[in-house]
C-alpha cells in the first residue's frame, strides 16, 4: 500500500516508518525536517507543516492510508481530521495515548488522582482528540491508543489487543514498547479489525 505517516521521524513515527517499509509498503513520511528521516527502503521523506491544513491535504492525496503520529499539543486535531478528509485518503488512523482509557466504566485515566500532572495536558489533548473523530460521520478512522508506559524496547510480536479499557498485566504493569506498538498498528492496516474504532495494545 501507498501510506503517509505525519511525524515520522517520532519516536512512535520513525518504528511506525520502519515497520510498513520492512513489510514493503511504500512509505511517505512526512516531516518538518526531512533530513531527520533515516535513509531506508520504501521510505520518502517529505517536508510537511501540520498546521497547514491544506498543504497537509494536498501531501495525504494519492494514499490508501495516513497515519497521525504527533504530539497533541503541537497540532490541531480539528485540522488534521479535516485535512484527512479533503485529501480523500482511503484510511486515517492515529497514534493515540493512554489517557482517554478507562480504568473503570466511564472513569478515564486521565481524570483519575494518581495521573502525572507532566501528562495531564497532552493526555486531555489526546482525549479531545478521540472526541472530535467519534463525531466524525465520513471519514474513515482508527485510533490506536498505548499502555501507560510507551516507551523504546524490543519488537518481539508478543501483546494482547483491547477496546477502551486500559490492559494491564498479572503484575499490574501497563506497557507497550514503541517496537511492538508499531506491529499491532501495521497488522490493523493489513488486516482492518477496528473501523471507526479505538482500540488498545499493551502485554
Amino acid at each position: 500500500m501507498k501510506i503517509a505517516v505525519i511525524g515520522a521521524s517520532g519516536n512512535a513515527g520513525s518504528r511506525i516508518t520502519a515497520e510498513l517499509a520492512r513489510r514493503g509498503h511504500s512509505v511517505t513520511a512526512i516531516v518538518r525536517h526531512p533530513e531527520k528521516v533515516a535513509a531506508q527502503a520504501n521510505v520518502t521523506p517529505v517536508s510537511g507543516d501540520v498546521t497547514d491544513q491544506a498543504g497537509l491535504a494536498r501531501l495525504l492525496a494519492g494514499h490508501d492510508v495516513a497515519i497521525s503520529s504527533v504530539r497533541f499539543l503541537a497540532s490541531d486535531p480539528a485540522k488534521l481530521i479535516a485535512a484527512a478528509g479533503e485529501s480523500k485518503v482511503g484510511r486515517y488512523l492515529v497514534v493515540g495515548g493512554a489517557g482517554s482509557l478507562e480504568v473503570a466504566p466511564g472513569v478515564r485515566l486521565v481524570t483519575t488522582p494518581g495521573f502525572p500532572v507532566a501528562y495531564k495536558a497532552e493526555a486531555e489533548a489526546g482525549a479531545a482528540f478521540l472526541d472530535l473523530l467519534r463525531a466524525e460521520k465520513e471519514l474513515n478512522w482508527t485510533f490506536l491508543s498505548p499502555s501507560a508506559l510507551f516507551t523504546p524496547g524490543e519488537r518481539t510480536g508478543r501483546f494482547r489487543l483491547g477496546t477502551d479499557r486500559l490492559l494491564t498485566a498479572t503484575d499490574g504493569k501497563s506497557s507497550i514498547s514503541f517496537e511492538d506498538f508499531a506491529v499491532a498498528l501495521a497488522d490493523e492496516i493489513e488486516r482492518p479489525a477496528h473501523i471507526r474504532q479505538r482500540f488498545t495494545v499493551g502485554y
